[in-house]
C-alpha cells in the first residue's frame, strides 16, 4: 500500500515547488508501473544531489522491501527506529522485513512495539503459524475481518497447511466480490492448482495474468514449473528464460529461486554448489538437496540432512519415509523401516491425500514393507495407467506381482524397464533370474549369472539359481549352478545338490523330457567332484549310455 503523502493547505506555488511536483509525480509513476528499482535509483540520487525527498527513508525502505531486498529494507526500518520523532507504525514495517529474512523472534518483538493494526495482526497471525502455536493462531485468527487483506492472509495459511481447496475457496469468494482484484488472484488460483498437481488447470488459469503482466516474476517461474511438471526440464528451463532477463536488473529474490529451479530443470546438476546456501532461505531446496543425494546412493548423506525436519507437509512426510525406509534396507534397522512405514501411513491414510496419486502411492509403500502384496497390488492397480513408462514403478509393481506368484506378469513387467542402474542392481537380477526359472526358462537365468562380474551377488545369485532350478525340475542348470558353487566353496555341502541335480537330469532322460546327449555333459560335472560316490555314479550313467548307444565323448 502506498504511503500517503503530506501537501500543504496554504502558501503559493513557487517554482522549487513546482520541480518537487514534478518528482513526486515521478516517483508515483514508478511506484504505480511497479517499477521499484527505477523509484529507488531516484530517490537515491535525489539524495546524492542533496535534495531530500518528504518521507525518503520510508520510501527507500519501501521499494527495497518490494525489491525482495530485505536485508536493505531493515537496515532503513532500524534506521529510523533510532530516531526520536519516528513514526509509530514504522516498527511493523521492520518487523515484516525481519520476517522476510526468517528472522521470526526478531519479528515478533518488533511487532510488539508497534500500535495494533490490521497489518499488525496479519504478521503476528503469520508468526503464530511459524512457531507452531495453535492457541496465539486462533487468537489472531479471530481479529481477522471480512477485507481482502485479511482474507488472503487467511488463504496463505490454509495454503501453507497445504488446505488448497480451502485457500481456492477464499480466493474465489473475493473473486466474485471484487473484480478488481481478480487479476491477481488468479496467481494464487494457479499456485493452489498446482500444489494439487492440476498443472494444466493452473496453467490456463496462469495465461490469463500474463497477458496483462508479462513480467511477473512468480507467474513466469510458476509458469515454469508447470512446464516441468507437463514436459520436462528443457522445456520448463526455456521458459525461464524470460524471468532470467527480468531479474538480471530486478528482484533479488528472483535470482535465487532461479538459481535454485535451475539445479532441479536440469536434473540435479550443480547441486551440491547451489542448493547448500538457500537450505534457510528457500524451504524446498533442503527437500530437493535430499533428492539429489538419494539419487546418487548416498543415503546416509541424506539421511543427515533430513533427519531433524519436522515435516509438516505431505511431501515431508514422503520424503522422510523415502529415506528412513532406504536407509532401514541398507543397514537392516527394523527401526528405520518401522518409521518409514509409520509416514507413509500418516500420509496414505490422511483426508487430504488419500484419494491422490502420491497418497495411494505411499499406502502401497507402506504395505510393502509390511509384506502384504495383496494390498500393495490394491493401490499399484489403481494408480498405473500413470505410471506405465516409469521404472522406478514398474519394478515395484513387478516385485509385489512376483512375490504373489504371478510370474509370468512380473517377467513381462521386469523386462518393461528401460533404467541400466535398475537393471543392474541385485534385487532386479534376483527377481528376474526367479521369475525365468518360474517361467521353466531356467537358461536366461543362467546367463544373467554369466553376465555379472565376480562378488558377492554373483555368489548369492548362484545360490537362487542352484535351488530354484532344482525346486521346479530344471536340473541340467541346476548341475551347472551346483557345480560352479562346489569350485567357489569345496568344503561346503554343495556336492549333494550336485549329486540330486545329476541323478534328476539322467531320470528326465529316461521319461523323454532331458535329450539323451546331455549325459556327456553330466559326466565330467560329476568328475569334478572328489567325492567317492562319483565313480559309483558315472558306472551306472556309462552302462546305460553303452546299453542305449549313447556317446559320452
Amino acid at each position: 500500500m502506498i504511503l500517503s503523502r503530506a501537501k500543504p493547505a496554504l502558501g503559493s506555488v513557487s517554482e522549487k515547488k513546482k520541480k518537487n511536483q514534478t518528482k513526486i509525480s515521478r516517483l508515483e509513476e514508478y511506484l504505480q508501473q511497479r517499477d521499484y528499482l527505477g523509484a529507488l535509483t531516484l530517490l537515491e540520487f535525489q539524495r546524492s544531489i542533496g535534495e531530500i525527498e518528504e518521507h525518503a527513508d520510508l520510501w527507500i525502505g519501501y521499494c527495497a522491501f518490494h525489491l525482495g531486498d530485505y536485508k536493505k529494507a531493515m537496515e532503513v526500518y532500524k534506521s529510523l527506529t533510532s530516531q526520536p520523532e519516528c513514526p509509530a507504525e514504522v516498527w511493523v514495517y521492520l518487523a515484516c522485513a525481519l520476517f522476510f529474512l526468517g528472522l521470526y523472534k526478531e519479528a515478533e518483538e518488533a511487532a510488539s512495539k508497534a500500535p495494533k493494526s490490521p497489518l499488525q495482526n496479519r504478521l503476528l497471525f503469520h508468526l503464530a503459524h511459524k512457531f507452531n502455536d495453535e492457541k496465539k493462531l486462533m487468537h489472531f485468527h479471530q481479529n481477522l475481518e471480512d477485507v481482502i487483506e485479511d482474507q488472503l492472509s487467511l488463504a496463505s495459511i490454509h495454503y501453507m497447511r497445504s488446505h488448497y481447496q480451502e485457500a481456492i475457496d477464499i480466493y474465489k469468494r473475493l473473486l466474485l466480490q471484487d473484480s478488481t482484484a481478480a487479476l491477481a488472484l488468479k496467481v494464487y488460483v494457479a499456485l493452489c492448482y498446482y500444489k494439487l498437481d492440476y498443472y494444466d488447470v493452473s496453467q490456463e488459469v496462469l495465461a490469463a495474468y500474463l497477458q496483462r503482466v508479462p513480467d511477473s516474476t512468480i507467474a513466469l517461474n510458476l509458469k515454469a514449473c508447470n512446464h516441468f511438471r507437463l514436459y520436462n526440464g528443457k522445456a520448463a528451463e526455456a521458459e525461464l528464460k524470460n524471468l532470467i532477463d527480468i531479474s538480471s536488473c530486478s528482484f533479488e529474490f528472483a535470482k535465487e529461486l532461479i538459481r535454485h529451479n535451475l539445479v532441479v530443470f536440469r536434473g540435479g546438476e550443480g547441486a551440491l554448489q547451489v542448493l547448500p546456501p538457500l537450505i534457510d532461505v528457500i524451504p524446498e531446496a533442503r527437500l530437493n538437496l535430499v533428492i539429489y543425494y538419494l539419487r546418487q546412493d548416498d543415503v546416509q548423506e541424506a539421511y543427515n540432512l533430513i533427519q531433524d525436519l519436522m515435516p509438516t507437509t505431505p511431501q515431508e512426510y514422503i520424503l522422510k519415509g523415502v529415506v528412513n525406509a532406504a536407509l532401514g534396507q541398507d543397514i537392516g534397522s527394523r527401526d528405520h523401516l518401522k518409521s518409514a512405514q509409520q509416514f507413509f501411513q500418516l500420509v496414505g491414510g490422511s483426508a487430504s491425500e488419500c484419494d491422490t496419486i502420491p497418497g495411494r502411492q505411499c499406502m502401497a509403500s507402506c504395505f510393502f514393507l509390511l509384506r502384504q502384496f495383496d494390498d500393495v497390488l490394491i493401490y499399484l492397480n489403481s494408480v498405473k495407467g500413470y505410471f506405465l513408462n516409469d521404472d522406478t514403478f514398474n519394478f515395484n509393481y513387478a516385485q509385489a506381482k512376483a512375490a504373489l506368484g504371478n510370474y509370468k506378469q512380473a517377467e513381462e513387467i521386469f523386462l518393461m524397464i528401460q533404467s541400466e542402474k535398475i537393471k543392474n542392481d541385485y534385487v532386479y537380477l534376483s527377481w528376474l533370474a526367479r521369475c525365468y526359472i518360474m517361467n521353466q526358462k531356467g537358461q536366461l537365468a543362467w546367463e544373467l549369472y554369466l553376465k555379472m562380474g565376480t562378488s558377492s551377488d554373483s555368489f548369492s545369485l548362484l545360490q537362487l539359481i542352484a535351488n530354484d532350478c532344482y525346486k521346479m525340475g530344471q536340473f541340467y542348470y541346476a548341475a551347472k549352478a551346483f557345480d560352479a558353487l562346489e569350485k567357489l566353496d569345496p568344503s561346503s555341502n554343495y556336492w549333494e545338490g550336485k549329486r540330486g541335480a545329476c541323478v534328476g537330469i539322467f531320470q528326465l532322460i529316461l521319461a523323454n523330457k532331458e535329450p539323451k546327449e546331455t549325459l556327456k555333459e553330466v559326466v565330467p560335472l560329476l568328475r569334478n567332484s572328489g567325492n567317492p560316490q562319483v565313480e559309483y555314479i558315472i558306472r551306472a550313467l556309462r552302462k546305460w549310455a553303452k546299453d542305449n548307444r549313447v556317446p559320452l565323448s
